[in-house]
């Protein structure tokens, strides 16, 4: 099946998880990484079970710290 993953088309294997799909693309740090499907935030606790469908554009997110001093 074909979805996007951050701007880039992307051929994966049917009912492919969240969680699968962040070891697949090496994530650096994957348990810091917030993931959106389709701009829906999807919960860390559901990744190994959010099963992805065709035509799904998926987003890896970090949110940084920082600011003035």
């Amino acid at each position: 099946m074909k979805i996007t993953v951050a701007g880039e088309n992307k051929e994966v294997t049917d009912g492919l998880t969240v969680a699968a799909l962040i070891e697949q693309e090496n994530v650096e740090t994957p348990q810091y990484v917030t993931v959106s499907v389709n701009e829906e935030f999807i919960k860390s606790d559901t990744f190994e079970t959010h099963a992805l469908k065709e035509g799904d554009e998926v987003e890896f997110l970090y949110f940084m710290g920082g600011g003035a001093r």
